[in-house]
C-alpha cells in the first residue's frame, strides 16, 4: 500500500428532510451565492424549499449552469460574486453545478483569468461551499475536484483542491425521485466508473480498498436496474446517492494507484461533440480495458471473479469475459457503447487525438503509458 494522507471535512446530511440543515451550516453574516442549473429544481418543488431555508438570509440567484459547465457562463457568475461580494456559495444540482460552484469559489478570489486555474495555476484561497445534491453521480458533492469546459476553445479540463470541498452536503434521496431515465443511466455508469478509475490497475496491496470498491460497483450492479424500474422507490435511490458519493470522496482511492485516461479521452468527446459524460466513459472504458488488458490483468481477472461471478478457463477468456461483462451492464443501464451509436464514425478519430495533444493528454494511465498511439488505438476500437 503507498503512503496516503487523507481527509474528508465535508459533512454529510442523508435523508428526507435535511435541507432544513442547511440553515444552520451557513455562516453568520452569510451573503449567499444561490446556484442552479435550467430550472428543473422550480418543478420539483425543491427550489421552494431552499428558497424557505434562505428566508431572511441575504442571497442572490445564479440560474443557468449547463451540463458540463462553461468558462463562459461561469464568468458571469464570478462577475456577480466579485460586484455583490457574496462570501458563500450553495449549489443546488449534480455535479455539474457543484463542479460549477467550485469553479466560481476559487476564480472569485483569484486576481487573473479564471482559466488559469484549469491550466495548473493553484488555487490558494477559495470562498467556502455547500451542496444540495439533486443528481447522484459525480461525487462532486464531498471532493474537491471540479471540471469546466472553455468553449470558444473547445476545452474540457479538471482542476482540484482540498480548500473546494464542499462544507456540507445534503444528499436527500426524494430529491432524485422526479429524474429522467436517462440522468438514472448516466448516473450509475458515471459512479461506475469512477470506482473503476481507482481499481483497475494494478494490485499495491490493498485488500480493504478493494473491497470497498468493489462493494460499491456490485451495489451499482444490483440497484442500477432497480431505480430505472421504478424510480420512486426511496431504499434504491438512497443506494445509488450513497453509492455515488462513496465512488470519489477519496475513500477507495488512498494507498493504490490511479488510471483516469478513460476520463481524460473521454473529456474530449463532450468537448468536440456534444456527448454526455457518462456516455463518453461507457464508450471509452471496455476498450481502453481491452487495449490494456496485459498492464490491467490481474484487476480485471479480480474484477470478473469476484464482481460478476465470472469463470472461464483460462485467463484470457476471463479477461474477455469481464470487459463484454462491464459493456453489458451499461448497455443494460440504457447507455449506449460505440461511438457509431451517437453517429459518430472514424472521421472524428483524428480530431480527438489533436485535441488530446493541445491539451497535454499524451502519457495517461497508472503507467503513463498510454500515448497518442494507443489512444487512436481505443477509439478505432470503440468504433
Amino acid at each position: 500500500m503507498n503512503n496516503f494522507n487523507f481527509k474528508n471535512p465535508t459533512e454529510i446530511l442523508f435523508g428526507k428532510g435535511q435541507i432544513a440543515e442547511v440553515r444552520t451550516r451557513l455562516p453568520e453574516n452569510a451573503k449567499v451565492l444561490f446556484l442552479y442549473g435550467g430550472g428543473s429544481i422550480k418543478k420539483n418543488g425543491i427550489y421552494e424549499q431552499v428558497i424557505d431555508v434562505l428566508e431572511g438570509i441575504d442571497a442572490v440567484e445564479f440560474s443557468g449552469v449547463e451540463p458540463n459547465p462553461s468558462y463562459e457562463t461561469l464568468s458571469k457568475a464570478v462577475a456577480v460574486v466579485k460586484a455583490q461580494n457574496i462570501n458563500f456559495i450553495l449549489a443546488v444540482g449534480g455535479g455539474s453545478v457543484i463542479d460549477g460552484a467550485k469553479y466560481i469559489a476559487a476564480a472569485a478570489n483569484y486576481n487573473g483569468d479564471g482559466w488559469d486555474i484549469l491550466q495548473g495555476t493553484q488555487v490558494t484561497s477559495a470562498l467556502p461551499v455547500g451542496a444540495v445534491l439533486t443528481l447522484p453521480a459525480t461525487g462532486s458533492e464531498s471532493n474537491g475536484n471540479s471540471v469546466v469546459t472553455k468553449k470558444s476553445t473547445q476545452q474540457k479540463l479538471p482542476f482540484s483542491s482540498p480548500l473546494l470541498q464542499p462544507q456540507f452536503a445534503v444528499l436527500d434521496p426524494e430529491y432524485t425521485f422526479s429524474l429522467p431515465s436517462k440522468q438514472i443511466s448516466n448516473g450509475v455508469v458515471d459512479a461506475f466508473v469512477h470506482v473503476m478509475e481507482q481499481y483497475l490497475t494494478y494490485p499495491v496491496n490493498t485488500p480493504l480498498q478493494d473491497r470497498f470498491a468493489e462493494g460499491i460497483v456490485q451495489t451499482l450492479i444490483e440497484e442500477g436496474p432497480k431505480a430505472l424500474k421504478n424510480p420512486q422507490d426511496y431504499d434504491t435511490r438512497a443506494n445509488l446517492m450513497w453509492s455515488a458519493t462513496m465512488a470519489l470522496n477519496g475513500l477507495i482511492g488512498q494507498g493504490v494507484v490511479q488510471d483516469w485516461s478513460t476520463h481524460m479521452i473521454g473529456h474530449e468527446l463532450t468537448a468536440l461533440y456534444g456527448l454526455d459524460h457518462a456516455q463518453t466513459l461507457a464508450i471509452v472504458l471496455p476498450p481502453l480495458m481491452y487495449v490494456q488488458r496485459e498492464q490491467k490483468q490481474e484487476k480485471i481477472v479480480q474484477l470478473g471473479q469476484r464482481v460478476f461471478g465470472l469463470e472461464a478457463e483460462n485467463q484470457a477468456q476471463l479477461i474477455d469475459a469481464t470487459i463484454n461483462a462491464v459493456q453489458s451492464f451499461f448497455e443494460q443501464m440504457q447507455v449506449k457503447t460505440r461511438l457509431a451509436d451517437y453517429d459518430l464514425d472514424d472521421s472524428i478519430i483524428d480530431e480527438v487525438i489533436a485535441n488530446l495533444e493541445k491539451n497535454g493528454m499524451t502519457q495517461l494511465g497508472e503507467h503513463q503509458d498510454i500515448d497518442l498511439a494507443k489512444a487512436k488505438q481505443i477509439l478505432t476500437l470503440a468504433l
